[in-house]
């Protein structure tokens, strides 16, 4: 009996203190993707629909026409390493609120200076720009608010938004192109120029710049410094076929599945064979 009380006084002791942790009603969401040649971080909050209505006229949860903190508690913070183009509008590097205004077929984009802000504390005035983007239904409802980065792509990816049967996408792009050129020239007109940085150079001309002509070039110098490399070889393929070059292409996807062979690199192996299979 003793220890019964003992543990009772314990317990109410603790909830006296504010000891006692509960899951949030509505959990935080960190997400950080590397970005062209910075980072995107987002914390936002993900609240349930829990049978309310959302997305209507004076609905409980995210009215229509009104501005909305895009989740839960605090308004949603999205922070940029490198600058990109966000909605078509460009954007420098820093922290930011989003914040935005359901409609039936458009939504309305806010950008917001102050990230401390919450959805009662909105000021037009500390906006940094607004734009629209398409509303969409989901055949599927989702029941917990979710963002994601999705569609990425060397310099563009999409910030999507999908809550019960909306979702909203919201374009991301950079420009890295001109300042990883001006990096390969800077390098490549070194008096010693690295092996790896014909690699390099040569998988930023076909996959980047789709300068095939300049990627052959240091694709051949890169086999030149590295005759072993089969990885270079590949790649040397794929140049000279979409050059139509199929001749060339085999002989050095043949030679890529010949020291993938002996490498015992099974991938390569199977990439040069794919792609002798297609010419």
């Amino acid at each position: 009996m003793k220890k019964l009380l003992l543990l009772t006084a314990v317990a109410f002791s603790a909830m006296a203190n504010g000891q006692i942790r509960v899951p949030a009603a509505s959990s935080t969401q960190t997400l950080t993707q590397d970005f062209g040649l910075g980072k995107i971080e987002l914390i936002y909050s993900r609240p349930n629909i829990k049978g309310r209505a959302l997305f209507k006229e004076n609905s409980e949860l995210a009215p229509l026409g009104k501005v909305w903190r895009t989740g839960a508690n605090a308004s949603t913070k999205i922070k940029i390493s490198d600058p990109i183009s966000f909605g078509g509008k460009s954007l420098d590097t820093g922290s930011y609120a989003i914040f935005t205004i359901p409609g039936k077929t458009e939504w309305t984009i806010i950008l917001n200076k102050d990230s401390k802000n919450s959805a009662t504390e909105y000021t037009e005035k500390d906006d940094i720009f607004r734009f629209t983007v398409p509303a969409d239904k989901l055949k599927e409802s989702v029941e917990t608010f979710t963002m994601d980065f999705g569609d990425i792509k060397p310099e563009s990816c999409q910030l999507n938004l999908a809550w019960g049967n909306t979702s909203v996408h919201i374009p991301i792009t950079t420009n890295v192109r001109d300042r990883i050129r001006a990096q390969a020239e800077k390098a490549l007109s070194a008096d010693k120029v690295a092996p790896n940085t014909y690699f390099a150079a040569a998988n930023f001309y076909y996959d980047l710049d789709k300068d095939l002509n300049k990627a052959l070039a240091n694709a051949t110098k890169a086999i030149e410094a590295n005759p072993q490399a089969y990885f270079i070889f590949i790649l040397k393929a794929k140049i000279e076929r979409d050059l139509g070059d199929k001749t060339s292409a085999k002989a050095d996807a043949e030679k890529c599945i010949k020291l993938a062979t002996e490498q015992k690199n099974q991938d390569y192996v199977r990439m040069g064979r794919e792609l002798i299979a297609k010419l």
